[in-house]
């Protein structure tokens, strides 16, 4: 998600972030916006976010028939503007040829570091380990595995591994038996040792026809658990947490009072606390937004349910940030079965239900507290009269009406009033 302030794009406001709230906690919040590489939108002039960015990245491709999906994770890598070097195993190479990893990488793909066809990149590779940001190794085979947790190199790619101090990502993909023979499982476990982060497979039907664990994530799953290791985890040891999207108040079983959010705001700052090392937890209205990598989520439904995640939690948080659009009323009554529609107008009556944001800022000691306010009107006056009610530290006030920003856009503009000034 895309968050500018005002069009100010110039570094200030992260100082000023620091300066009034006096501390760099809050900017657990505006993470996306002041602490991660830019690249400016050309169609909107707004910045837009890509941790990896400007990140060297070794890709290794080994021999599997998820060698596939690692096109896809090369394309999403180069979106977001890292500059990625492809080795791929000779196995690797039956299933998707140089051509394309070199197409998309911009870069010549290394498969070997001896023969006819050696060139300058495959004898560089130490140079190559040495200049990395962060590898990558998406499929990971069991063959590879087993040579990682011995200590082998016999071939590109796992001499250059050995060579490597970076942070190493293992995306293993194989047949489900395989995965859950006890040779894989401690060859992982060696690895987890040695410090090498491990993302587990899916589960689900393989390329073999077996049903169970083995699958490759998600490439853009992939994607954003290598964020996670190349970040700064300068929010290490913090709790933060986050609530996202609507809430839905039932009036009969097929009907309810909700609004139009989608939580990508809430789940964007969850992701983002995430990356910077956080322990983040995410409360979440009805959605379908995929869950953030290393976040805790709970789904909620009514507002009653989000209240009650939060406040059990809310004791152990650092960091609060109520990024959800929670109902502000409720039926009195849940009717048990679906009303028939009649001729007649109906009247249905409604009751508040519990201000989670203002019970927080009631009950707060030591935490930060981060409200949102979405506006038609009067902005900022509407805003600072929440943000002093509810004894926040920071409010995010946008106006929901602008168009191409608001509910459901993948952009936003808004506007940010600190409880200094």
């Amino acid at each position: 998600m895309g968050l500018s302030h005002e069009g100010r794009h110039d570094g200030r406001f992260a100082k000023r972030v620091v300066r009034d709230t006096y501390d760099p906690l809050i900017q657990a919040l505006v993470a996306v916006a002041n602490r991660l590489p830019k690249r400016i939108d050309p169609k909107t002039g707004d910045p837009v976010m890509r941790p990896l960015s400007d990140k060297n990245i070794l890709l290794g491709v080994c021999g599997g028939i998820a060698a596939f999906k690692a096109v896809e994770v090369l394309r999403l890598l180069v979106e977001q503007g890292a500059r990625v070097r492809v080795i791929a195993s000779a196995n690797a190479l039956n299933f998707v040829g140089e051509t394309t990893f070199e197409a998309l990488s911009k870069r010549p793909v290394c498969s070997q570091l001896f023969g006819p066809n050696t060139n300058a990149e495959a004898i560089g590779h130490i140079e190559w380990a040495q200049t990395a940001d962060a590898v990558l190794i998406a499929p990971a085979t069991a063959n590879v595995i087993g040579k990682m947790a011995a200590g082998i190199a016999d071939d590109a790619l796992t001499t250059i591994l050995l060579a490597v101090t970076a942070p190493v990502l293992l995306c293993p993909a194989m047949n489900s038996r395989m995965y859950q023979h006890p040779a894989v499982a401690r060859n992982l476990q060696t690895l987890r040792h040695d410090g090498i982060v491990i993302l587990p497979p899916d589960a689900g039907e393989l390329a073999c026809g077996t049903v169970g664990p083995g699958r490759l994530p998600d490439p853009r799953r992939i994607v954003e658990k290598l964020a996670i290791c190349v970040a700064d985890k300068d929010l290490s040891g913090k709790t933060v947490l986050v609530t996202a999207g609507p809430t839905r108040e039932m009036i009969d079983p097929v009907r309810y009072i909700s609004n139009p959010s989608t939580g990508k705001m809430g789940f964007a700052v969850a992701r983002a606390a995430a990356q910077r090392g956080a322990n983040v937890i995410l409360v979440a209205g009805p959605g379908h937004l995929a869950d953030p990598v290393d976040v805790e989520v709970i789904r909620v439904q009514s507002a009653q349910q989000m209240a009650e995640a939060v406040l059990a939690r809310f004791d152990h948080c650092d960091i609060v940030i109520k990024a959800a659009a929670v109902s502000d009323y409720r039926p009195i009554e849940s009717e048990p079965h679906k009303r028939k529609k009649s001729d007649a107008s109906l009247t249905l009556p409604l009751v508040r239900t519990m201000d989670i944001l203002k019970t927080l800022g009631e009950r707060k000691t030591r935490q930060i507290l981060v409200g949102f306010a979405a506006e038609t009107r009067s902005l900022q006056a509407n805003a600072t009269t929440k943000l002093k009610e509810k004894r926040l530290d920071l409010i995010v006030a946008n106006n929901v009406a602008t168009e191409s920003a608001g509910f459901g856009s993948d952009n936003n503009t808004v506007t940010l009033f600190y409880k200094a000034g």
